[in-house]
């Protein structure tokens, strides 16, 4: 008797770099409105929260230059907070840059479907052996190579930075053959350091141009979300919202139910945060 073909489970994927819930609507915001940056504001708790609902359709959020709770976020810890108006029953998040006291940027991983591991990566920087303060979260669902790979990244403002941490990636890749990879890389699509790395590995990206910043004009392609082929993508879209200088990138993708599942026979290893208990 054959076999049953594997049925496809649809995830709705979202990237989305928030500024630290400082909304900037113009290019004199970033002189005029520069110490948001490091103090607190009466309205950052207000964007934060509508970033939870704007993301609260989707199934895996990653966002970027989120502040885990310093003096600028009134010591509100964001993803937390987005995951909770967003319904996430799992969060994870890494901070990447700490000012002392006044400021925490990082990245942060928001799911509805419990992974069976999350890595934290701290990036290499421009010289070798030491990283940059840049980051990526590493979510995987599933058993081993045959499983999903979602990672949420976010990448230097320098080329030959963003070279070593686009290597560092791909290594980390190499043999997953479900693999997604979102965030703000800092790069046009057609750079050499983002081209090297999809050749090496073996990754695609979205099929049209989908401009992110800045989010009240946007005229920029940095923020990205690339897919392993055997990956299915539906539809992708940008999000025409200007809570932060970015706006978000969205997809809907299909996988394998079994990219999903954990064998119980495999070592149990750390799942995101659960709202209710920090790691």
């Amino acid at each position: 008797m054959d076999a049953r073909p594997d049925p496809n489970v649809d995830l709705r994927l979202l990237s989305y770099n928030i500024q630290a819930g400082a909304q900037t609507t113009q290019y004199a915001d970033y002189v005029t409105r520069g110490w948001q940056q490091v103090l607190p504001f009466r309205g950052r708790g207000a964007v934060v929260a509508a970033v939870g609902q704007a993301v609260r359709s989707y199934d895996v959020v990653g966002l970027q230059e989120a502040d885990h709770g310093s003096l600028r976020s009134a010591f509100l810890n964001q993803p937390q907070f987005v995951a909770e108006h967003g319904d996430f029953p799992y969060f994870s998040q890494q901070s990447n840059r700490r000012v002392s006291r006044l400021a925490s940027t990082g990245n942060a991983l928001l799911s509805r479907i419990r992974p069976q591991a999350v890595e934290d990566h701290r990036l290499p920087g421009r010289v070798p052996g030491r990283t940059s303060g840049r980051g990526a979260l590493v979510a995987r669902f599933g058993d081993a190579a045959l499983g999903l790979t979602i990672a949420n990244v976010h990448l230097a403002l320098s080329r030959r930075a963003r070279r070593s941490q686009l290597d560092f990636l791909a290594e980390r890749l190499a043999g997953c053959r479900y693999a997604i990879v979102m965030g703000d890389f800092n790069a046009p699509l057609h750079a050499p350091e983002i081209q090297a790395f999809l050749e090496r590995s073996e990754l695609l990206s979205l099929p049209c141009d989908l401009s992110t910043f800045p989010s009240w004009r946007p005229a920029r392609r940095i923020d990205h979300m690339f897919f392993s082929p055997d990956v299915q993508l539906n539809a992708a879209t940008v999000l025409p919202i200007e809570l932060s200088d970015h706006c978000p990138v969205a997809a809907d993708v299909s996988v394998p139910v079994s990219a999903m599942l954990h064998h119980p026979a495999a070592p149990a290893a750390m799942p995101l945060q659960a709202k209710v208990a920090a790691l």
